[in-house]
């Protein structure tokens, strides 16, 4: 029977021994640990770079709605500024002083034995300057505020007493039908709204009828437009 004899069994044996080293299979496995850890690292970066894409998208969009914020704001500020004047005017076109209307309310308040002799109406302006659009700490507008002004209105009444007794019921008679018409109740002043402010000492006319000079002076209530 043939002997087989392996003269490379020696080295075969020394190369096994040199392929189940421990340091080479600790250097495999550091190896592969370090590519391990580079692949991590990489999708790290790629998850990192998605993430600021889209916090960037994400800022602008911000921006942008910021933008159309403000500009929301300084429309609704136009709006409001707007608003204001249309109110004022029409406060002012609804409350403004027609002297048709005076003329038309002292021909309804007549007293027999007492006539007009002079009609002076004197009206004062008080203004108030108005505000400028400002931003608060919370950085909302607060629109601006148109001026306004307080109107004072005193209409004074010169007239004639020649009635039968003069500077008598006649001349109170003609302070209180003032008071009491329409149109001056709905506008006089509350308190002290028609007083009779002055007096003549009796006289006689070319006539020789005996009559008194007094004055009425009727307060309005102050408007604000």
């Amino acid at each position: 029977m043939p002997i087989h004899i392996n003269l490379l069994a020696e080295a075969q044996a020394a190369e096994e021994l040199r392929r189940r080293d421990p340091v080479k299979r600790g250097i495999f496995l550091g190896a592969s640990l370090v590519v391990l850890m580079l692949v991590w690292s990489g999708m790290i970066q790629i998850n990192s770079a998605l993430a600021n894409a889209r916090l960037t998208g994400v800022q602008g969009a911000i921006i942008d709605h910021n933008k159309e914020y403000t500009n929301v704001l300084a429309n609704l500020n136009k709006i409001a500024v707007a608003k204001n004047k249309l109110d004022a005017l029409n406060k002012f076109e609804s409350a403004r002083f027609l002297q048709g209307n005076l003329l038309n309310a002292l021909q309804l308040a007549t007293v027999d034995g007492v006539q007009l002799t002079r009609v002076r109406e004197e009206q004062t302006y008080f203004l108030t300057d108005g505000t400028g659009a400002t931003t608060n700490s919370d950085g909302r507008v607060i629109p601006s505020r148109s001026g306004t002004s307080r109107e004072r209105i005193v209409l004074t009444l010169d007239a004639r007493d020649s009635s039968a007794n003069p500077g008598g019921d006649q001349m109170n008679k003609f302070r209180q039908v003032i008071a009491d018409q329409t149109y001056f109740k709905s506008l006089l002043d509350k308190t002290n709204s028609v007083q009779l402010t002055a007096l003549s000492p009796l006289q006689v006319g070319p006539d020789g009828r005996q009559f008194e000079l007094f004055t009425v002076q009727c307060n309005f209530r102050e408007q604000s437009r």
